[in-house]
This record gives C-alpha cells, structure tokens and sequence, in this order.
C-alpha cells in the first residue's frame, strides 16, 4: 500500500445507464471497500435491467488519456478492467498498463455478454484479449462460459480444466467463479495450487453487477496489500451479500446488486415530517 491516506484504484471499464453494472458498480463496490474510486470509461452503454439497446465506444486514445491524468495526479494502487468492446480499445489498454509502476496490481473481469444477453465485446476481439491482456493481469476472473471462450475448451470442460487453461494464458492467478457452476464455488489457481473458494448462492437475489463488485472489491483488496487469496475470499463474500440484498423491486428485469443495503436502510428511514 502507497502512502496515501487511502488507496487509489481505478476501474477501466464501460459505463452503465442504468447504474447496476460497469463503471457505476465499480465505484460503489471501491466505496464499499474503502479506497478512492478512479475511472477510464471505455464505452458508454444505451442500458437499464431489461436491456442494452446502445453502445458508444469511447476513442483508445480518450481512454488512455484518462488513465494517464489519474496515474499523473492521484497515483494508482490497483487497476479494474471490465467492459472493453473491440481489439483497438485491447490494444490500447495494454499500451497505457506498460507505462504504470511495476507490479501494479491488475484485475481483469472479461466481460463478453451482458446479464440480458447482450455481446458487449466484439467476438473478433477475444484472442487481442487473451493475448494482449491475460499476460498483463495479477488476476483474471472469468465466469465458466468466459473460461470457456477464453480458451477454446468444450462445455463439457470441469472448473479445474478451465481454470488451469485460462491459467496457461499469463495471468498471475486465473479464477474462474462459481456462478455458472452447479455449486456457487470459485476455483482458483496460481500456478502451483488450486482453491476452492465457497460461498452461498441466492437465487432469489439480485444479481446484475454481480461481476463488476467482485472483481472491483478485489482488486480494492490487492490496493490494501492482501494476498490474491485473501483478496478474492473478501470479493467473494463481498459479492454474494450484494446480491442478497439486490434490489429486485427496481427496474422490470434482473435487478442491481446492492454493496449498501440500500433497500434495508429505507426501510428504516425515520419518516419525513
């Protein structure tokens, strides 16, 4: 950890209109977690719960120049990478992580499809992203169909041939999350040795976001100094109370995960007078 009061840490990722995912969860999860949230808006997404009907690719340059205005002033002590969209954006991300201190620690979320089904990254562009940006990450957290598109293996690949293949592409640690998985266990794998990380799924939860505020509370946890299996047991559990305590009363499709307990502090608002 610098010297800082708190830690900088900056997600580069795409903005969501509707506030449950992207840069918006990013921030909320960083806040949840104590450091000083920092952005480089990748793309600015047309979306709510129910759908993306719109994306706005932000220019590789504009996106690099954000990181470097950050990095100038405030200092980073972690980075986040989500949405991305196309190679150049891919490319561009790997030029601008190079120019960082050493041993920065980068947690890259490959995001590919959106909750509702929507392709967020061009499907040409996922070998620039296993090339250019596996290599560059401390910790890459894919999900099991992420995995899947990552490396190429059948759906009939387990978790632990998934995770030791998206391992084999450069990241310093691969975990591939549980979401998908028939038991919400996150497999983690740094080389050496595999951990099972468990947690409790809730499928009567809220869950859009859910992606975002685990990989943002981890790399917030890398920025604090944890090791990457402490950090991703806090991002774990971190995650799965957000969906918990979702906000499915807002919006008519998967509601926002809730990192506040929003809906339990209104609850017990004193009335207005």
């Amino acid at each position: 950890m610098s010297g800082r009061p708190v830690p900088v840490v900056i997600s580069i990722a795409g903005s969501d209109s509707g506030g449950g995912a992207g840069i918006q969860a990013d921030l909320k999860a960083f806040a949840r977690a104590g450091v000083h949230g920092t952005t480089a808006i990748t793309a600015i997404t047309v979306q709510n719960t129910v759908g993306v009907t719109g994306v706005h690719p932000v220019p590789p340059a504009t996106i690099q120049a954000q990181v470097r205005a950050v990095a100038e002033d405030l200092g980073i002590d972690a980075v986040k990478i989500g949405m991305l969209g196309d190679a150049a954006t891919i490319g561009a991300v790997a030029e601008v992580l190079d120019e960082l201190p050493e041993g920065t620690p980068v947690v890259l979320d490959p995001v590919m499809i959106a909750e509702s089904g929507a392709r967020l990254l061009e499907q040409e562009a996922e070998d620039a992203l296993a090339h250019l940006l596996l290599s560059r990450a401390t910790v890459v957290t894919p999900n099991v169909p992420e995995a899947q598109a990552l490396t190429g293996l059948p759906g009939g690949a387990t978790a632990e041939d998934l995770v030791r293949a998206v391992h084999r592409l450069g990241p310093t640690v691969a975990i591939v999350t549980g979401g998908h998985r028939e038991e919400a266990t996150d497999l983690l794998f740094d080389g050496e040795a595999l951990t099972q990380i468990p947690g409790e799924r809730h499928p009567d939860g809220a869950a859009h976001g859910s992606g975002c505020t685990h990989s943002s509370t981890l790399a917030a946890r890398l920025a604090f100094g944890d090791d990457p299996v402490e950090a991703a047991r806090v991002a774990k559990v971190t995650a799965a109370q957000a969906v918990l305590d979702g906000l499915r009363g807002i919006g008519e499709g998967p509601g926002p995960v809730d990192v506040f307990g929003l809906a339990k502090r209104a609850a017990n608002a004193p009335a207005l007078p």
